[in-house]
């Protein structure tokens, strides 16, 4: 069995990743019978995608958490057309899952101005229905926050996830000599001579067990799912999470790793990676490398070193595997030089496969237009 501490029952704290909300439609307008006259419809209500807002801040403005859309005017003698009720909008920021609060997907937010209707207002009142309105729908939905980053820092806490972001990046998140600093996601920008950008997530450290959602579990893997490419943090001289707890070698936390990510969903594990092997200023990290690095060419021959039920039925393959040390800053310009071939790598891809499909298109409509209709054939004839 899968072994936990209960050290990591900790919380986000401020951070809040999902959200419950009410939300309901506007009613119709009433329509008027003698004149045949429409009620107006009533408002819809949208979550819309805006720059800076957070979960956090939706929950502090509206305790309520309440939203609903305006009411369709009705059918009067000076407007037979009653105007429409006014839209509510949900402003939430990019990064997040629409769904009904049975679990329906609704649909997602990705980018800035990305909208989502999640509740259509009631038809106004109309000859069809007997000048009566309907009611606009009404629902529970949440709002579940997956952040999206180029690459997302993978590992057991202490690895050294935070001290690796900061010293490639302009992120500050906090630091210090003891598991579960980070108890909220952190995005750091990489910045290269060309101006071009990669984002990094350092997430809360995973453990043992994560993937029953012990400690942070789901709410670390669920942000994995939202990256393009994984970053595997190990310590060279492997860890202990707590004093009751085996200890375990760096080779150990690469396929615990594996393990969580495979049992939570299989193809995480097939995500383009890279693993850095961090705290290279430690005593005999050279031997401790080597022989990772060993055990990592031949995964095979050293599954004896964990239980049969976590060694993971598939290895991860590693574009690049990187010793560095994230408190000297050896090898940190090396690991930023393999993370943008990596990703540039998949981009290339990508764009070849989108050209690919483009020509095509562009053959099949070629074809289409030069070949001979039948009905032309026969009135040649």
């Amino acid at each position: 069995m899968v072994q936990f501490s209960r050290i990591c029952y900790r919380k986000y704290g401020n951070f809040v990743d999902n959200l419950r909300l009410y939300v309901r439609g506007g009613s119709g307008g009433m329509g008027l019978p003698r004149l045949g006259g429409h009620g107006g419809k009533g408002g819809d209500v949208w979550v819309v995608a805006k720059k800076d807002m957070t979960l956090k801040r939706i929950k502090d403005k509206y305790p309520q958490k309440r939203f609903i859309a305006g009411v369709g005017t009705n059918s009067s003698i000076r407007a037979l057309k009653g105007e429409r009720g006014k839209d509510q909008e949900i402003f939430a920021p990019a990064g997040i899952t629409v769904t009904t609060d049975d679990g329906k997907a609704l649909g997602e937010l990705n980018a800035e101005g990305d909208s989502v209707l999640v509740a259509k207002g009631g038809h106004g009142g109309s000859f069809h229905s007997g000048f009566e309105p309907s009611k606009g729908q009404a629902k529970q939905i949440r709002l579940d926050l997956k952040l999206i980053a180029d690459l997302g820092l993978v590992g057991f806490p202490n690895a050294g996830k935070s001290s690796l972001l900061t010293a490639m990046s302009h992120a500050t998140p906090q630091i210090a000599s003891y598991a579960f600093t980070t108890l909220r996601p952190e995005i750091g920008k990489l910045m290269f001579k060309d101006h071009k950008q990669i984002s990094v997530a350092d997430l809360p450290g995973l453990i043992e067990g994560a993937h029953l959602n012990k400690g942070m579990g789901h709410k670390f893997l669920k942000h994995v799912e939202r990256t393009k490419q994984l970053l595997f943090v190990v310590d060279v001289c492997g860890f202990q999470l707590a004093s009751k707890m085996p200890f375990r070698s760096a080779f150990e936390a690469v396929q615990l790793l594996t393990k969580e990510l495979e049992l939570y969903k299989e193809e995480l594990v097939s995500k383009p990676a890279l693993l850095v092997v961090n705290k290279m200023d430690l005593p005999d990290a050279e031997d401790k490398l080597a022989e990772l690095q060993e055990q990592l060419r031949n995964p095979d021959e050293f599954s004896d070193l964990l239980p049969d039920d976590m060694i993971p039925k598939r290895n991860m393959l590693f574009r690049h595997v990187v010793p560095v040390s994230a408190s000297t800053r050896f090898g940190i310009e090396h690991l930023k030089t393999c993370i943008r071939e990596s990703l540039d790598e998949d981009a290339a891809t990508a764009t070849k496969a989108i050209h690919q499909d483009r020509l095509q298109t562009l053959r099949q409509t070629d074809t289409a237009k030069t070949a001979t209709p039948i009905w032309g054939s026969r009135s040649s004839a």
